[in-house]
């Protein structure tokens, strides 16, 4: 056992000795360029991005029933270590690396020639800085996805899963949105916008939900047993740390701590706060009380739809973005209660609605005399932009709804994709990770009494 140990650890330094050397050979080329004001900003806004991930964790874990409470969190923890490894080996190569219009290249794997210098991407900051920040996006936008198939899915068919879609729906679309000759983007393709990932995360996200909540099937307890959130207090936590982590995630999609940057967290705020009052407004005229669940989640579709227009529009464009997005929303999770698809989260209502509205909007609403790096939208002159969204959402919804279709078909006729039957009635707590977020359920029912 010893020798294998030694073996695997010897083939791993050998691995990474091949790109040691252009890395290194980076960390003076261009160093003059780096500004260590922008360089902060973006590593700061890179941690708020990666808070995300743990914030998405609470948000879905107070929905689910207690006993799944940690393998909720799990699906979201877990991503964190696959895509942070594998973004580093592939992810960000086959997302940015100069290549053709639908992917990029080989030339950066594990990292090659990717150093401390600053890159066409953001010249004002370490091409590694860019790297990291991106890695951020790449791991939330596959932790949303769990939100539709929670209480179910085998742990090995999920990682599984992760792995492959990270790899072969995320980096295509990033690249065709935000890569250097991108079919979809600004540098080289068709034009559309998309700041800070409607396209590439909220409806790849959202529409991948979908289809795996489809394939997966609908939990034993759906729709007749269904409990209420186990914990609103997490609810509440994740929705908070989701709206402090999205200045990161919205505001460092600037590359700078400039003007940009700044529209870009005034209209993420904006948006947010329409998107609670929305929400709140509405159960309130429908149902006689506003939740505090129904606050969490128009404010996270408040946040979805300004996206794609955060770095584009004006602070009451965002306003209508905010409002408009939520009240979609709200009838979409209505809606989806109609179809019998079992998405348990309302992971493809908020953020793969939530994100084709955004983009809409974003065709609408946005105006060079807010960003001169943008394009105008409908409102501002140019009607031609609404269709190149169009065009950009449609592509989306292709690329994310087929490939998630065949990558869980794969792993469905190999690994397979359930928990066993058992598992699911009992808690996948147990089952899958042999520990419980709440010990007195486990003693209580094993007989143990509960001290």
């Amino acid at each position: 056992m010893l020798k294998k140990i030694v073996l695997v650890g010897a083939i791993a330094i050998l691995f990474g000795g091949v790109f040691i050397d252009s890395a290194v050979a980076q960390t003076s080329v261009n160093s003059t360029a780096i500004n260590t004001g922008d360089t902060a900003f973006m590593l700061f806004s890179s941690a708020l991005v990666l808070l995300m991930t743990p914030g998405i964790a609470f948000f879905y874990g107070g929905f689910v029933r207690s006993r799944n409470v940690l393998n909720t969190l799990m699906m979201s923890f877990v991503v964190m270590g696959i895509v942070g490894v594998t973004w580093v080996l592939w992810g960000y190569s086959l997302a940015f690396a100069p290549g053709n219009p639908l992917i990029g290249g080989l030339q950066w794997l594990g990292l090659n020639e990717v150093g401390v210098g600053v890159s066409e991407y953001a010249p004002t900051i370490p091409h590694q800085a860019f790297m990291i920040f991106q890695a951020m996006f790449a791991i939330i936008t596959p932790a949303l996805i769990s939100g539709a198939i929670v209480e179910r899915m085998s742990f090995t068919a999920y990682c599984l899963f992760i792995l492959l879609w990270s790899t072969f729906i995320y980096t295509p679309l990033a690249h065709m949105v935000w890569g250097t000759g991108g079919f979809l983007g600004l540098t080289g393709g068709i034009g559309a916008l998309d700041f800070a990932g409607g396209t590439v995360v909220h409806i790849s996200s959202g529409v991948s939900a979908l289809v795996a909540a489809y394939v997966l099937g609908p939990r034993k307890a759906y729709p007749d047993r269904l409990t209420p959130p186990h914990s609103v207090p997490f609810i509440l936590l994740g929705a908070g740390l989701l709206w402090f982590g999205w200045f990161g995630f919205n505001g460092g999609s600037a590359l700078g701590a400039n003007g940009v940057a700044t529209i870009a967290f005034v209209t993420t705020n904006t948006s947010a706060a329409a998107g609670v009052l929305t929400w709140l407004i509405i159960e309130k005229t429908l149902r006689g009380k506003p939740t505090a669940v129904g606050a969490a989640t128009g404010g996270v579709a408040g946040l979805v739809g300004i996206t794609p227009a955060a770095g584009f529009v004006t602070p009451l464009a965002a306003i209508l973005i905010g409002s408009i997005t939520a009240f979609v929303c709200f009838y979409a999770v209505s809606y989806k209660h109609k179809v019998q698809i079992d998405d348990a989260l309302d992971t493809y209502p908020i953020h793969g609605v939530g994100g084709t509205v955004g983009a809409i909007l974003t065709g609408i609403f946005a105006t060079t005399a807010v960003n001169s790096a943008g394009k105008n939208g409908l409102l501002s002159g140019n009607p031609g932009e609404l269709f190149i969204e169009l065009a950009a959402i449609i592509i989306a919804y292709a690329i994310a709804g087929l490939g998630t279709f065949i990558i869980l078909k794969a792993i469905d006729a190999t690994v397979g994709l359930r928990a066993k039957e058992n598992a699911e009635i009992q808690g996948l707590d147990i089952y899958e990770h042999g520990e419980e977020g709440y010990n007195h359920e486990f003693s209580e029912r094993i007989n143990i009494p509960n001290r």
